[in-house]
């Protein structure tokens, strides 16, 4: 089976070395400064590539802060329409996070796109490890151990839910904030401070740690002035954030927006659980791969 990789990062990296490990045939473009691509081709042609690719793999999320291809490990700007008009009809494009525009502008050339991040294996195990990717920037970062520290994580989704769980069994008090009446039940049967988002106040200030998950703006000008001088925030919300950064930065917090997490802390397993999701996507279509 062929794979052709457009753009992306060290996830991708590593997704490809393990197919070609496999035996898979791969060629990558738009990773023409991709460190570990030993025996892969890196073309400089894409349509030459993509001509009898069977699965088209494009990056998470397809598209960088500019609108164009998200390609970090790539010198070059690549215009995502241009990128996506030269692909052939009939092979199987999947691609990570693509917005409403990207979907219909991929149905009007006539190509097939999915979204292998609306997958729920590839999201439960993708929030595992940006779980852990934030543990790892919480001990970098933090003065304290994370042993008998106050941590406050703003929001219950899987994120949430895991790191509540390992955080506590590090021997932290967890707090989480949520909206609905069931998830602070649950919350409080995991052993946790179950607190509403809307309501949050003054106790922001006895947080050393505060954990955003909310893909919201709730940690604004108000809030942040609750929030003690010494207190680390940690944003994993894709952008624009749930933070206020100008305002924080006004305040001197310690304010970190680990966006990208896993790809920089664990690109080998994040590389790992897309493969699983494409190849479980390939199966479904084709009954074999």
């Amino acid at each position: 089976m062929k794979f052709l990789f457009i753009g992306g990062d060290m996830r991708i990296v590593s997704l490809a070395s393990m197919l070609y490990k496999d035996g898979h045939s791969v060629a990558c473009y738009a990773l023409d400064e991709a460190p570990g691509m030993e025996g892969i081709c890196c073309t400089l042609s894409l349509e030459d590539s993509a001509r009898d690719a069977d699965c088209i793999v494009l990056p998470l999320p397809v598209l960088n802060i500019r609108g164009g291809l998200n390609a970090p490990l790539s010198a070059h700007f690549h215009n995502i329409d241009d990128v996506l008009r030269r692909l052939p009809r009939g092979a199987l494009i999947c691609a990570g996070k693509p917005n409403e525009t990207l979907m219909s502008t991929a149905d009007e050339i006539g190509l097939e796109m999915v979204d292998y991040f609306d997958r729920e294996e590839l999201v439960a195990l993708n929030a595992l490890a940006t779980a852990e990717g934030a543990i790892s920037v919480l001990l970098t970062h933090s003065p304290i151990t994370i042993w008998d520290s106050d941590i406050l994580i703003c929001g219950f989704g899987r994120i949430g839910k895991m790191l509540a769980e390992r955080l506590r069994a590090l021997g932290a008090r967890v707090a989480v904030s949520a909206r609905k009446p069931g998830d602070f039940a649950y919350i409080r049967a995991m052993g946790c401070e179950a607190l509403d988002t809307r309501k949050l106040g003054a106790e922001l200030g006895r947080f050393n740690t505060i954990i955003n998950t909310i893909p919201a703006r709730i940690l604004g000008c108000e809030r942040l002035a609750q929030v003690s001088p010494d207190a680390l925030i940690i944003d994993l919300a894709s952008r624009p954030g749930g933070v206020d950064f100008e305002a924080a930065r006004a305040m001197d917090l310690n304010v970190l927006w680990a966006l990208g997490l896993p790809a920089d802390t664990a690109p080998a397993t994040a590389g790992k659980i897309i493969k699983e999701t494409l190849l479980n996507i390939l199966c479904e279509r084709q009954g074999t791969v």
